[in-house]
């Protein structure tokens, strides 16, 4: 079982780096692999509605976003984390996480979700909640840990003085890791849930 995590911070090395070794120490642990996948540094465009990915099954910018997207389809948990800018995720990480679910056909149900988020002081609720729709619109189940998924860090390395918020990602690592395997189980036992036709509907006629 495989967990893949995106730093979206530009900084390699940073508090998000921090938080989300917190994270991988627990994972091993339990068995998981994990890889982690620096993104945050990386010149990704945002999506341009082209539809090439509709025709083509990959997006037409052929970058990080391609790359991730076959070890997304061969994952079991997908952890998403960001700095804090201006009360919500980096940039550059929403760009690669829109074209990153938008170009990939593969069934996500009962993948399990988690994002991470870092600051020095605020926007880390509305910055967890913006990254948790990318989960939620795609039937993954999100995991959740004691207190919502986020760490307190300014100066590079901060975050390694937040007791508290490494205790919330080693919860979540431990909760995240009884999702994936209990999924699986269920798997075995019962299937997935059963999929409906896609009714989708407009508001302009």
């Amino acid at each position: 079982m495989k967990v893949l995590m995106i730093n979206g911070s530009p900084r390699k090395e940073g508090n998000t780096h921090i938080a989300l070794k917190e994270m991988e120490k627990i994972f091993r642990e339990e068995g998981m692999e994990t890889e982690i996948l620096h993104i945050g540094d990386q010149d990704i465009r945002g999506c341009i509605a082209c539809s090439f990915c509709k025709k083509n099954g990959k997006c037409v910018f052929d970058d990080a976003v391609n790359k991730a997207a076959v070890k997304f389809a061969e994952c079991d948990g997908l952890v998403a984390a960001s700095p804090v800018y201006y009360a919500s995720a980096n940039g550059t990480l929403i760009s690669f996480l829109d074209r990153l679910f938008y170009s990939t056909s593969f069934d996500k149900t009962m993948k399990v979700g988690a994002s991470v988020a870092v600051a020095r002081r605020g926007g880390l609720s509305s910055t967890f909640d913006q990254l948790n729709k990318y989960f939620t619109i795609s039937g993954m189940p999100v995991a959740s840990s004691q207190y919502w998924n986020s760490v307190h860090g300014a100066a590079p390395g901060e975050a390694a003085q937040d007791e508290e918020g490494l205790q919330i990602m080693r919860v979540l690592a431990r909760n995240m890791t009884f999702l994936i395997k209990s999924i699986a189980l269920g798997k075995e036992k019962y299937g997935i849930p059963q999929k409906e036709a896609f009714c989708r509907t407009n508001f302009i006629r």
